[in-house]
């Protein structure tokens, strides 16, 4: 018994120490997400979302995927006089060996010219040269300028080599990389975050084309090419997670000759601009095929976009005719996201707003050199009193650093909630870097219309421990069209605001 007891008593102890011993349990990693917002990307505007462990990882992440998207734009970008890609064009019949990135991107688009019959083609910069010179002339290209650069768009520009992974550039036709290089970047950007310890999702949206990788369901919001300011009522919200989506359309980027819009996007088989698709937006598991077929459903007809998509394992997409007619594929309505059906409209009474008008708040950030980040801005509508009436946007990304905007921060913050992640990321056609638009129904923050009568509207931008710029200016809004000119700055380079009747959908 004795000898039992001792065993006992040997045993517990040894117990009680193995598990002093033992390392404690792990406390589960909270993943956060990080949001940035960057200027002067590949000559737009980029979002990077990373979910990460920490801020230090994320900003790790976030660092890895500019570093690649600034080593993907040094090969492939026509813009830059120095990339591999504008070297390449300076060569004539001759066999050069060139990278892996470029050579991959010069034979999708071999693939895809094939796949899309002629929509897409990197030598439709032929075309896009040939009507950005007649805007400047403000006058419509001849049908023999245009049968000539049609044409010369139909000649091959070069010749692939798999064997020695060479490329023969065979003539002098201009060519630009673009439909779908994009989102070839972005994927490659997304990959290179999503590799950093730490991180299991990453976002990469620049110029409205999105890749989401990893544990995150994505809202994006789909713009609506008849009304894409940014805090217009989206087209479109859709729920995607570890796929690409792209939107392509006419609506921000063309030429204006003699008062008539002309898209940038061109049919390269007939030279004209394409005119009966707005927009295009495409969800699909491969980032280069929503890029590709977003591009191509601007030019070909639906029937044929129907048929091209069928082709494509996973992907689904929404078209919109310059008649307003919505094209969706049969899994678009498993994306979407049931708009809200118990918000029930609200009526101006006599006394208040003139709801046939709207006020338009244009903006522009300056450009500094290479990709910079976005300043904090705030746009708002306050009374004659300086009480503020509606706040229209907040872009921040660190709720540390919100009061920097100390004139909203003092007038709005305890009255309006602001959200660094905000309402998810949009999805539009590319806009030019630093131009935004934004606009006012004459609803307070309450979703009340407001009395007319004189309002101030100001723009607010900071940087975090940086420079810091407030613009205001007062307008008789009572149903008079009208228009002002702020004079820019630091930061806000340039703003107008447009007080104007609503257009005709």
């Amino acid at each position: 018994m004795k000898l039992l007891a001792r065993l006992f008593v040997f045993s517990f102890l040894l117990n009680s120490v193995t598990a002093w011993a033992s390392p404690l349990p792990k406390t589960k990693k909270i993943f956060k997400l990080y949001v940035s917002h960057f200027e002067n990307v590949l000559g737009t505007s980029m979002e990077i979302k990373i979910k990460a462990g920490s801020e230090k990882q994320a900003a790790v992440a976030e660092a890895a995927a500019i570093k690649e998207i600034e080593r993907l734009s040094g090969i492939l970008s026509g813009y830059d006089a120095n990339s591999e890609f504008s070297k390449w064009m300076k060569t004539s019949n001759e066999a050069k060996h060139i990278s892996p990135e470029l050579f991959e991107v010069l034979n999708l688009f071999d693939q895809w010219k094939l796949r899309s019959g002629g929509a897409l083609d990197a030598s439709a910069q032929v075309i896009n040269k040939l009507w950005k010179e007649a805007a400047a002339k403000q006058t419509l290209p001849t049908q023999k300028e245009m049968n000539n650069a049609v044409a010369q768009v139909q000649n091959k520009h070069w010749v692939l080599d798999v064997s020695t992974q060479t490329a023969k550039h065979l003539n002098n036709a201009p060519l630009m990389l673009n439909s779908f290089a994009k989102s070839y970047i972005i994927k490659h950007a997304a990959d290179a975050a999503m590799a950093v310890d730490e991180v299991n999702a990453a976002i990469v949206n620049i110029g409205g084309d999105i890749v989401v990788a990893g544990n995150q369901k994505e809202t994006v919001q789909i713009s609506d090419p008849k009304a894409d300011a940014e805090n217009d009522v989206p087209l479109d919200k859709v729920l995607i997670s570890n796929k690409a989506i792209a939107t392509s359309g006419n609506y921000r980027r063309g030429e204006l000759i003699n008062g008539k819009w002309y898209s940038h996007i061109i049919d390269p088989r007939t030279g004209l601009p394409a005119g009966n698709v707005i927009s295009a937006t495409v969800v699909s598991p491969n980032a280069t095929d929503a890029g590709a077929l977003a591009t191509a459903f601007n030019v070909l007809s639906p029937e044929e976009s129907i048929q091209l998509a069928s082709t494509i394992p996973g992907t689904e997409y929404m078209i919109i005719t310059k008649d307003g007619e919505r094209i969706a594929s049969k899994g678009w309505g498993a994306l979407k996201i049931p708009a809200d059906k118990k918000a029930k409209p609200v009526l101006a009474k006599p006394d208040q707003w003139n709801t046939d008008y709207e006020l338009v708040v244009n903006l522009e950030l300056a450009q500094l050199p290479g990709f910079t980040r976005r300043p904090f801005v705030a746009v708002w509508v306050a009374d004659p009193d300086t009480n503020p009436v509606r706040t229209l946007t907040v872009w921040f990304n660190k709720d540390r650093w919100l009061h920097e905007l100390r004139a909203w921060y003092s007038a709005c913050f305890s009255k309006v909630s602001a959200d660094a992640a905000g309402i998810g990321s949009v999805s539009g056609a590319t806009r030019s870097a630093g131009k935004y638009s934004l606009k006012w129904d004459g609803k307070d923050d309450k979703g009340n219309y407001v009395k007319p009568g004189k309002y101030t509207i100001f723009i607010e931008a900071a940087r975090e421990h940086g420079t810091y710029q407030i613009l205001s200016k007062e307008m008789n809004l009572s149903g008079k069209p009208q228009t002002a000119t702020l004079t820019g700055g630091v930061e806000v380079a340039s703003a107008s605001i447009d007080y104007r009747k609503k257009a005709a959908n």
